[in-house]
């Protein structure tokens, strides 16, 4: 009767600890939550969550990524990249969807993605080749 309805997205499958450290790279699908470090690129089919402990050196690609943590690496996320006021990028990014928390820290590039923008890019070329 008082139970709470988590949505799916929410929901975590896998999650590394304040106390784990983890060297190499991670493969894995469902959402992740990181409150540990890990050494070594990742590559989720899924959501990941890093808390404000969690500290990632390396490249990260997944679905959706939220930040609280620390990343040194890039970024690669076809949805959005939440960067929280406690979050700190240094790395590229490319994201269809970029938020930036007042207080968040962002050292790099960022290029964005977007089926729309590869419409424009391939009307371009077209147009280039009409010349």
């Amino acid at each position: 009767m008082f139970s709470k309805k988590v949505e799916k997205s929410m929901e975590i499958d896998s999650l590394i600890g304040e106390n784990i450290k983890v060297i190499g790279k991670i493969e894995g699908k469902g959402n992740l939550r990181i409150d540990g470090v890990i050494e070594g690129d990742i590559d989720y089919e899924g959501d990941i969550i890093i808390g404000e402990a969690g500290n990632v050196k390396g490249n990260i690609h997944c679905y959706d990524i939220s930040l609280a943590g620390v990343v040194e690496g890039n970024i690669k996320s076809p949805k959005k990249l939440t960067l929280h006021p406690t979050g700190r990028l240094m790395g590229d990014a490319e994201v269809s969807n970029l938020i930036v928390h007042e207080n968040a820290f962002f050292q790099g590039s960022c290029k964005m993605t977007s089926k729309k923008a590869e419409k424009i890019d391939n009307n371009d070329k077209k147009i280039e080749k009409v010349k």
